[in-house]
């Protein structure tokens, strides 16, 4: 199959380029990026020195393909990929634009009126863990935000059992590269070194994502923390009919039983009790664990990834490795290193 990556010059671009020049079924055939057109791919992706000889091209020189993988920044997704639908039979998008289902949301969110929002019902979240069954036959696939991702996944089995009862306060940590790999001021390496800054204090876009999926409302605050890659978020959970350990346990067993990428992670002795991003640096996976207060009325659930492959790249491959029956761990075999 012939794939090509819209905006592959950011992070998570590039993170696709490599996972996709080692997947056994895809031909990356082009790589897009206004800014460096007529470059070649390594000069943004210097890890890839020696296994490709792309080089970026103007995003009006795109050819059919089988596959489009959008990486383009926030509100530019919306006005580029209306145009290019017909380029290929499968879209998979990872900006925000196609997240929501709703238009009137998108903007109270994003800030802005949203471009097409004729299409917003079109798009199936890429999450094979909770949508694998309609990601089966779908044609077009969004990507949920990294933060959302993370706190989908940890929160998911206990709204399944119908053991939240009230609002999630979602506390989220992130490395700089969730920032993209544009500049900002904030961003500036001697500004935020050594910082743990809380940039959204209140009100970030992603509750809104994890809100419309896991159906419960959501609080939540965003923190960047000192560290390249990486998220993890602790989320305080009110808890119906004060289950005990085992069976919160048991539930999240139960429901990632089939589900390859995510582990549950929740020990009471060794250097890593609970999720941590570290060990999952370029890793496909999402590991979630909790804790429970002594009167089994609350419960701390914690959940890490990697921002750029399973809260981004990663998770666009299995989406699209679910949609056409191959194995959902095709091409995201890398199990992590330790130490890091």
């Amino acid at each position: 199959m012939r794939a090509t990556v819209l905006g592959a010059g950011g992070f998570i671009g590039g993170e696709l380029v490599r996972l996709l020049l080692d997947h056994p079924h895809l031909d990356l055939a082009q790589v897009t990026s206004t800014r460096f057109a007529g470059r070649p791919v390594t000069r943004t992706n210097p890890n890839l020195r020696g296994l490709t000889d792309l080089t970026f091209v103007a995003h009006d020189e795109i050819d059919d393909c089988d596959v489009l993988f959008c990486a383009a920044p926030h509100r530019t997704a919306m006005s580029v990929l209306p145009g290019l639908l017909g380029r290929a039979k499968q879209v998979v998008d990872l900006s925000g634009d196609f997240r929501l289902r709703d238009g009137d949301r998108y903007r109270d969110h994003y800030g802005v009126a949203h471009g097409a929002p004729e299409l917003l019902d079109t798009f199936t979240p890429a999450v094979p863990e909770l949508y694998r069954d309609r990601l089966r036959t779908a044609d077009r696939m969004s990507v949920p935000g990294c933060m959302a991702t993370a706190a989908i996944l940890g929160l998911a089995p206990l709204a399944e059992a119908g053991l939240i009862d009230g609002t999630v306060l979602v506390d989220a940590r992130t490395g700089s590269s969730g920032s993209g790999a544009s500049a900002s001021d904030a961003g500036h390496h001697p500004v935020r070194s050594g910082a743990m800054r809380v940039f959204a204090p209140a009100g970030h876009r992603h509750e809104a994502e994890i809100a419309q999926v896991v159906g419960v409302p959501v609080e939540m605050t965003a923190t960047g923390v000192e560290a390249v890659r990486g998220v993890q978020v602790v989320c305080r959970v009110p808890l119906a009919g004060r289950p005990d350990d085992r069976a919160v346990r048991a539930v999240y067993r139960d429901f990632y039983r089939d589900s390859p990428f995510v582990r549950v992670v929740a020990q009471r002795t060794g250097a890593v009790r609970l999720p941590e991003p570290k060990i999952l640096t370029g890793t496909n996976r999402c590991d979630v664990g909790f804790a429970l207060r002594p009167d089994g009325g609350r419960a701390t659930v914690v959940a890490a990834l990697d921002n750029l492959v399973k809260g981004g790249a990663g998770a666009a491959v299995q989406a699209l490795n679910v949609r056409h029956g191959w194995p959902e761990t095709t091409g995201l075999g890398f199990p992590g290193l330790f130490p890091v």
